[in-house]
């Protein structure tokens, strides 16, 4: 079994029944991972077994800091023994590094998690921040916005994404010019 089908089974197993809708979410990252294996070669699967794992520190069992990419990437290096690089992808996904500064857990994630090429980083940001939470893809702005609404103005995570914004949008715009380099590279072709 590859690593991508490993993650599904897993994050299926923490996530559908107990949180349905982060499920649907989850599931809708995961497809626009393997959207991106004619960008992303040989790490194609890597990417998809991160996307599908990103969120599984949501899961009530895993929930022990309350900070769900420190939670999770936690639990795959602790219970799942996932290998280092599907760590530090969850660990560090969509610019964790602000929530986790809001929090008073930035040195504890950097202690434990070392950063990901910026590479795969930039293309889990990608996928997570171009996906609602009902699986839609929904462009970055919209994306943006939906956060913002569901939690409101003061609370940490909306503040978290205000200063992830910059980091946000290059990453969607780094992953979506190499899509289309790819694109014209094809028609070219």
């Amino acid at each position: 079994m590859g690593q991508a089908a490993w993650a599904r089974d897993l994050a299926e197993r923490l996530l559908a029944k107990a949180l349905p809708r982060r499920w649907a979410h989850t599931k809708g990252v995961a497809a626009r991972a393997v959207s991106l294996a004619p960008i992303l070669g040989d790490e194609a699967d890597a990417l998809t077994a991160a996307a599908y794992l990103h969120d599984i520190g949501y899961s009530p069992e895993l929930v022990d800091t309350g900070f769900h990419p420190l939670d999770g990437a936690r639990y795959l290096r602790d219970v799942a023994g996932a290998d280092e690089r599907l760590c530090r992808l969850v660990a560090h996904h969509s610019c964790a590094v602000n929530e986790a500064a809001e929090r008073g857990l930035l040195d504890v994630l950097n202690a434990e998690f070392a950063q990901e090429r910026p590479e795969l980083a930039e293309a889990l940001t990608y996928c997570d921040m171009t996906t609602g939470p009902d699986g839609r893809h929904l462009d970055v702005t919209e994306r943006l916005a939906e956060i913002h609404s569901r939690y409101g103005p003061e609370h940490l995570v909306s503040r978290s994404i205000t200063m992830s914004t910059p980091c946000i949008l290059l990453a969607v715009r780094t992953i979506e010019a190499a899509l289309r380099v790819r694109t014209a590279h094809r028609s070219d072709g």
